[in-house]
């Protein structure tokens, strides 16, 4: 097991299956089928993630640098959450960027219920995102400590 402290942007308690990417996670293309089709895992559907295309998001510790795309970021995870369709939680190797953090923040702020909660750790560092595999057990600590097993 390896432990990692990280800044905390929403705060929780989680324990889940890591899904690593290793480049940014195009919001949008990722979870669009969730969103407007109903899938309740989460599949990743932005192909141009080698990593995570084709792979169940929801209730998993997703693990990444950051998020790309257009303006539409924050809200698509807002939507996600307000729909329990997102990950257990997310890692973020880099400092979070601006959008991921406004959805994010929205998220926790304004949803009430545990099925609607996603906790947020960032600035976990490159060793981090390069020590984390798929499948491997994440745990959240309320302090921002996420240890890997």
């Amino acid at each position: 097991m390896k432990t990692f402290k990280g800044r905390v942007i929403a705060p929780g308690e989680v324990r889940a299956e890591a899904v690593v990417s290793h480049e940014g996670l195009n919001t949008l293309a990722s979870f669009q089928k969730a969103l407007q089709f109903g899938d309740k895992k989460a599949t990743c559907g932005d192909q141009n993630n080698k990593d995570l295309y084709g792979k169940q998001m929801a209730g998993k510790a997703l693990c990444l640098p950051q998020t790309i795309g257009s303006t539409t970021g924050g809200l698509v995870l807002y939507c996600a959450c307000s729909m329990g369709r997102q990950p257990a939680c997310m890692l973020f190797s880099n400092p979070i960027d601006s959008l991921a953090g406004a959805g994010v923040i929205l998220a926790d702020v304004w949803l009430e219920g545990e099925q609607t909660k996603m906790p947020v750790v960032d600035s976990l560092g490159e060793e981090f995102l390069n020590y984390v595999k798929d499948g491997m057990t994440i745990t959240i600590k309320p302090d921002g400590v996420v240890e890997v097993e």
